[in-house]
């Protein structure tokens, strides 16, 4: 199943989007509903939390004191983990229930208010964060939740900022507008981007290149190394969760490297100690990342390093079909994973070359069309291969 994470601060109306989600056949799992209904009178977590806190936790009828136990947990950080020990095993396995009752087919949102400041961003294939200007939330919180505007600022403030929230966020909806521009752009998401998210992974079919017939080249981004940061995040959180030992995952390939122009393709390196330590659970780990279709990439030696096996790379995409990806698996320490990582460096290091890389890359995107360019772009690559090793020798460079 295709398992979207969605958040957003209080008053920024990540309910509206779950429910326009639902509306287009998504199955919601609320985590807020969740933790309300693992402490309903008669269940193992009111109990629990009645023999750690006492009585004075409970209201009249039974049903917990919100307010009550939030004077003592917010006072108190060890009460708080206390209440955390008892609650958050309790959310995770009826979370777990519950999508595991929404079945193969389904198409799962998980509304996670803190997805951020917990850091679940990596358990899920896409992260959909929505916001909206303080001034609007604000606005929102005090007519809808009967606020005062300190309060609701006060609100705001405890919560994650809209900085940490962009870092984690794969697709933003901004929700400043009209009820109708917001539903029209979650339309947009769910036509343009999770509906064929959801058919590529399950068919296993990779997104590897853009979709155009002539080569577009962009100045360097810094949301590359965004989106990187996030892809290598989801690997190495499904590699942890399968117990598959691997040596590093990283960024790699031209929009790695600042200053160099690229086209709007990710490529993400995983080095793994032995091919054998993957076996048949690699592919469902990168399959749990939005990471499909790993098969053997057809590689040539290069004179310096002749045996095959050297290079021998396992190639496999993203899922998703607004984010270009392709992961590299290689063996630490061969021939090829060295020499991806010892030509981003050097290209970083080295301005001439780098200067010399991108006036390349330009010519040949005007003399080649999208398919044969990257057969182009590797005789010249062919050729810079050892001139890269030989600044790693002089310089002593090693992979880190």
């Amino acid at each position: 199943m295709l398992r979207v994470g969605l958040t957003g601060g209080i008053g920024s109306g990540k309910s509206s989007v779950s429910g326009l989600l639902a509306e287009r056949g998504a199955v919601v799992v609320d985590a807020d509903r969740i933790a309300r209904e693992v402490v309903e009178p008669g269940t193992p977590g009111l109990a629990q939390i009645e023999q750690r806190f006492g009585a004075t936790v409970l209201a009249p009828d039974g049903t917990l004191d919100r307010p009550a136990l939030g004077a003592i947990v917010f006072a108190d950080p060890a009460a708080r983990r206390d209440l955390e020990a008892i609650t958050h095993p309790l959310i995770g396995i009826r979370t777990r229930g519950l999508i595991e009752q929404a079945g193969p087919d389904a198409l799962v949102v998980h509304d996670q208010p803190l997805l951020v400041e917990m850091g679940l961003a990596p358990m899920n294939h896409l992260t959909v964060v929505v916001g909206a200007s303080e001034r609007t939330r604000v606005q929102r919180v005090v007519r809808d939740r009967g606020m005062t505007e300190q309060d609701a600022r006060a609100r705001i403030e405890a919560q994650a900022g809209d900085v940490a929230r962009h870092v984690v966020a794969d697709a933003w909806i901004d929700n400043d507008g009209t009820p109708d521009e917001l539903a029209d752009r979650v339309a947009a998401l769910w036509d343009e981007r999770l509906a064929p998210f959801e058919d590529n992974l399950r068919a296993d079919r990779p997104v590897l290149r853009e979709v155009c017939a002539t080569v577009v080249l962009h100045e360097h981004r810094p949301e590359w190394e965004a989106r990187a940061a996030r892809v290598v995040a989801r690997i190495r959180h499904q590699l942890d969760a399968a117990r598959i030992p691997y040596a590093g995952v990283e960024h790699v390939g031209s929009t790695a490297v600042p200053g160099l122009i690229a086209r709007d393709v990710v490529d993400v390196q995983l080095r793994m100690h032995r091919f054998e330590d993957g076996g048949d659970a690699l592919a469902g780990a990168l399959r749990a990342a939005a990471i499909v279709g790993l098969r053997e990439q057809e590689v040539r030696p290069h004179d310096w390093a002749p045996r095959p096996a050297d290079w021998r790379t396992l190639l496999a995409g993203g899922a998703d079909p607004r984010d270009v990806l392709r992961v590299h698996v290689r063996e630490d320490g061969s021939a090829g994973a060295l020499a991806a990582l010892s030509f981003r460096d050097w290209l970083r290091a080295d301005t001439r070359e780098r200067t010399a890389y991108s006036e390349l890359k330009s010519t040949v995107a005007h003399q080649f069309s999208s398919h044969d360019y990257p057969a182009a772009i590797e005789r010249w690559y062919a050729r810079a291969l050892p001139r890269a090793r030989e600044w790693a020798q002089s310089t002593g460079w090693s992979p880190g």
